[in-house]
C-alpha cells in the first residue's frame, strides 16, 4: 500500500487498487482482491452483489494515476505541485460482473499526449476474461493552497 500512497491521493474508502504488479514506459498494472465486506455491496444488489460499474472504471482510472505518477517521474517532468484528475471518459464497455471474492488485474496503457492531457486506455480481466474496457484522458491540474 505503501507503494500507492506514494504515488496517488486516494485512500480508502475511496482506493480500489491493493498492489501494483507493474510499471512500465507505457503503461501499468494493478490489481484488487474484491472483498465481500466492501460497504457499497450491502447496496448494490443486496442478496446478489456486483461491484458497481463506476468503480471499476474508478480502478482503472487509479492505475492510470500510478502510472503517469512515474511517467512524470521518469520524464523529469514531474512538478510537485499538480495531481493528475480525469477530464474525459470514453467508450466504457462493460463485459463480465465483478463479484465478491474476486481478483482483479487492472491495466492501463498511454495512448497519446496532448499538451497537459494524457490520453490512456484500461482493461480489466476477471479470471483471464476482459470484464471492462475503457478510453479516458488525465489532465495535469495545479494544486489548490
Amino acid at each position: 500500500m505503501e507503494e500507492i500512497h506514494r504515488r496517488i491521493p486516494h485512500r480508502p474508502p475511496f482506493l480500489f487498487i491493493d498492489k501494483i504488479l507493474d510499471i512500465t514506459e507505457t503503461g501499468a498494472t494493478a490489481s484488487l482482491s474484491v472483498r465481500a465486506d466492501l460497504p457499497f455491496f450491502e447496496g448494490h444488489y443486496p442478496g446478489n452483489p456486483i461491484m458497481p460499474g463506476v468503480l471499476l472504471c474508478e480502478s482503472v482510472f487509479q492505475t492510470g494515476a500510478i502510472f503517469l505518477a512515474d511517467y512524470l517521474k521518469n520524464q523529469s517532468l514531474k512538478d510537485e505541485d499538480v495531481t493528475p484528475v480525469l477530464s474525459r471518459i470514453r467508450d466504457a464497455r462493460f463485459k463480465r460482473m465483478v463479484l465478491p471474492g474476486d481478483e482483479i488485474e487492472i491495466s492501463v496503457s498511454l495512448k497519446d499526449q496532448i499538451g497537459q492531457f494524457y490520453n490512456l486506455t484500461g482493461e480489466i480481466k476477471n479470471k483471464g476474461k476482459t470484464a471492462l474496457t475503457i478510453s479516458f484522458a488525465l489532465a495535469l491540474v495545479k494544486n489548490q493552497e
